[in-house]
């Protein structure tokens, strides 16, 4: 475990150069962690953490099972402002791993999203953006419906999703309340594993067999969508030292059931003890018509229908801003 999250540390330290640019004066501002160069109209913040939590227990007479688990996480924002225009990037990376007594190392998360967003207002008052945006989102490692760990039900690049898309933005100068409405997005969904695209996983075609169960057609690697898509950041400091962070996605297809929305939201809660540690919990909510759930039975492994998702995260960490 400890081999595999240092290649994943050197991973993303080596994505951060990558992703940063050069600064040829800075001002600095205390305690901030936005650095803007002086020279040019661009302004940018990294951050990278650790979050760690452990249990363990030695003649524990009511039981349990010792585990600990860490989170890598990263986020690297680069964000140009001139005038009426407006450019932000935003590179997010996270990985986890979990460890328990008598049972195999398991990916608990394993996220690549990078976002752009290109935005035009007609005067330096309002709040409202003509937008295009583009969107991505992936996963570093392949993925298990535990306990099952013969075949994986996702891997690199499958799926992969891609949304393109042009409409109105609402931004205040602080970033922290967003809303996006796009009558016009392309969601492209990818799965480059044949063998997953022939299960027809993730919504594409999948492949078609005669009686005798030959192959007649494999299964398609890409499906293409066009749909209304709106979505929506809120980020505020709701107590002192306590900040709530919200964002959600609805998209719904023209043509394939329209009326069918999935639902994508994401809430944080970040405590902050200090400049470098804190607390943080969250909630993830997936709905997506394409994604089967998958359930063992007797042994088997069995695709059942789509499935509300949910993911709950509480973890304390160190996180280092520059």
């Amino acid at each position: 475990m400890s081999k595999l999250l240092c290649s994943l540390c050197l991973l993303f330290l080596f994505s951060a150069t990558a992703f940063s640019q050069k600064i040829v004066t800075t001002k600095r501002t205390p305690k901030s962690t936005v650095q803007r160069d002086t020279l040019s109209h661009w302004t940018k913040k990294n951050q990278i953490g650790f979050d760690i939590s452990e249990i363990a227990f030695l003649n524990w007479n009511a039981g349990g099972t010792s585990s600990i688990s860490g989170l890598l996480k990263t986020k690297f924002t680069r964000i140009y402002t001139k005038e009426n225009y407006n450019w932000t990037n935003e590179l997010v990376m996270r990985y986890g791993l979990n460890k328990q007594d008598g049972i195999e190392l398991r990916k608990t998360e394993d996220a690549f999203q990078y976002n752009t967003a290109f935005g035009y207002r007609t005067d330096t008052i309002s709040n409202w953006y003509y937008t295009a945006k583009l969107n991505f989102n992936t996963q570093f490692t392949e993925g298990y419906s535990y306990p099952n760990t013969s075949t994986a039900v996702s891997k690199l690049f499958a799926p992969a999703y891609l949304f393109v898309g042009m409409g109105a933005e609402y931004a205040t100068k602080e970033k922290n309340k967003l809303l996006y409405i796009s009558p016009f997005t392309s969601k492209m969904t990818f799965v480059l594993d044949q063998r997953l695209a022939n299960l027809g996983s993730f919504g594409v075609v999948k492949a078609t067999y005669d009686t005798d169960g030959t192959l007649l057609t494999p299964g398609e690697k890409s499906k293409i969508e066009l749909g209304f898509l709106i979505t929506a950041l809120y980020k505020k400091e709701i107590l002192k030292n306590i900040i709530l962070e919200n964002r959600l996605s609805l998209y719904s297809d023209y043509i394939n059931r329209f009326g069918n929305v999935d639902i994508d939201n994401d809430l944080q809660i970040e405590l902050v003890v200090n400049d470098h540690v804190r607390t943080n919990i969250g909630a993830h909510i997936i709905y997506d018509d394409d994604i089967k759930a998958k359930e063992e039975v007797e042994g088997v492994q069995v695709t059942v229908g789509p499935k509300l998702q949910l993911k709950q995260v509480l973890g304390v960490g160190i996180t280092y801003a520059f």
